[in-house]
């Protein structure tokens, strides 16, 4: 290998001074490769800075003038420069920074030096704002001015900055320069790749004060607080009602427009939500990617298995305020904290009948269309609900996969279990309003309260006698058949 410090020492003899009115950078500089600026220590490197500054100082000293790049651009770079002009200039000279860094210009290094000692001089009008250079004031400037000089081509979007511009391109060529050495996901963003490294490391750097609980995003964490502050600065114009978040309220406002923009191709179905449409081809596919590493049950949706793993820890993360009741998930909360308000936001539009449950509306409106698309494949039987052909399924099968942990009985469907569990707590959560008297069943509180209306909704097509109970009906008819049970 040849020696580096003497193939250094031997180039830079060959600087010459012109004598000619014109200068080009090639007349002072020596180029190495990146391959021979590699197999330079630190001392040789050193040197060469050196010698090239005080080449510059003594040039710039008789009235040269070079491009405004650093010395370490020069050393590191190849580039074809233009040729410049002699000029005087006495107040031009060659510095050394206490960084280290070089420069060619005294006012280049009096600019890098404010960096270091945060002076500040370039002073907006607008709002007083200090910067440290002019470039970055300009483009402060533009926030105020509302000022976007950078177009893309494709659509005509503008940008305040040619760097932002450069990111949005890349919408349009699918260039995705940032790649994750853990799993090769690339990204168009260095601060998407970085946010994305989190999902590896498990890295949450963005702490909530109050509760403790930790964000990957500092943008989750801002949403998360206002579930403390109750903040809700997205209003719908048309109806105002409120949101925490920005895309809820865009997914909001298409309950007015009626739009479903994403739409399956295999079945024709529409959502309102691109997430909804994957989720929904998984019931063609029956992809399943989200397991429970307790059992192995799996789920088509990852917030389905975070609220089945609460099966196995009995977690209750939801309670009412009013009564002090808990549950696994929100949303029954929400459907509970109705039995105080008396609220049924859920009304047909055929017979005005409401209801506490979007569920309940859809199985009612089927009362009225006769409709019933959910048949099973064994029997030919059809429902009007899949949930209560799951149900029906098990009859063929005999499978009973609700059991109680504390006697061991099974049952078909997990009400009947929650039920028959009240049979051992003595739980009655149903009470009549007028007497007090409480029931394990809220059917069983609907027979009660007949006693107290009257009412008798079943009645005899034989002789029209009526009754309270549906079974008090059924034994009255063995009075006209002679059937004896």
């Amino acid at each position: 290998m040849r020696d580096s410090t003497g193939c250094c020492e031997r180039r830079l003899v060959k600087l010459r001074t012109p004598n000619m009115d014109l200068v080009t950078y090639d007349d002072v500089h020596v180029n190495f490769t990146q391959e021979e600026w590699a197999l330079l220590d630190a001392s040789q490197k050193s040197l060469y800075k050196g010698v090239m500054v005080e080449t510059y100082r003594n040039l710039t000293a008789i009235g040269y003038s070079w491009e405004e790049h650093t010395i370490e651009d020069h050393f590191q770079t190849s580039r074809s420069h233009g040729r410049h002009e002699r000029r005087s200039s006495a107040e031009q000279h060659s510095e050394f920074i206490p960084c280290g860094k070089a420069f060619a210009y005294q006012s280049r290094s009096q600019r890098h030096v404010r960096i270091h000692n945060g002076e500040k001089h370039y002073e907006c009008n607008q709002c007083g704002k200090d910067f440290g250079t002019r470039s970055v004031l300009q483009r402060l400037k533009r926030t105020h001015t509302g000022e976007k000089p950078y177009e893309c081509n494709h659509y005509g979007k503008a940008f305040a900055e040619s760097s932002t511009l450069q990111i949005h391109k890349r919408k349009h060529t699918g260039e995705k320069p940032y790649e994750c050495n853990h799993c090769v996901k690339a990204f168009a963003k260095m601060s998407k790749l970085q946010i994305h490294k989190r999902i590896h490391t498990g890295e949450k750097p963005y702490e909530c004060k109050q509760c403790g609980k930790a964000f990957t995003q500092s943008s989750h964490l801002g949403i998360h607080k206002r579930t403390h502050t109750g903040e809700k600065p997205y209003e719908c114009k048309q109806c105002g009602k409120a949101f925490t978040r920005s895309s809820t309220l865009q997914t909001h406002k298409q309950t007015h427009t009626g739009e479903k923009p994403y739409e399956c191709k295999q079945c024709d179905k529409a959502f309102v939500r691109r997430g909804e449409l994957q989720i929904h081809k998984r019931t063609h596919t029956g992809e399943k990617p989200y397991e429970c590493k307790q059992c192995g049950k799996a789920f088509a949706q990852s917030g389905t298995l975070q609220i089945h793993k609460r099966t196995h820890t009995g977690e209750k993360p939801y309670e009412c305020k009013q009564c002090g009741k808990a549950f696994a998930h929100s949303s029954t909360l929400q459907i509970h904290k109705r039995t105080h308000t008396g609220e049924k936001p859920y009304e047909c539009k055929q017979c005005d009948k409401a209801f506490v449950k979007r569920g309940e509306l859809q199985i009612h409106k089927q009362t009225h269309t006769g409709e019933k698309p959910y048949e099973c494949k064994q029997c030919g039987k059809a429902f009007a609900q899949s949930g209560t052909l799951q149900v029906h399924e098990r009859t063929h099968t005999g499978e009973k996969p609700f059991e109680c942990n504390q006697c061991g009985k099974a049952f078909v469907q997990c009400i009947a279990l929650r039920i028959h569990e009240r049979t051992h707590t003595g739980e009655k959560p149903y009470e009549c309003k007028q007497c007090g008297k409480a029931f394990a069943h809220s059917n069983t509180l609907q027979i009660h309260k007949r006693t107290h209306t009257g009412e008798k909704p079943y009645e005899c097509k034989q002789c029209g006698k009526a009754f309270a109970h549906s079974s008090t009906l059924q034994i009255h008819k063995q009075t006209h058949t002679g059937e004896k049970p």
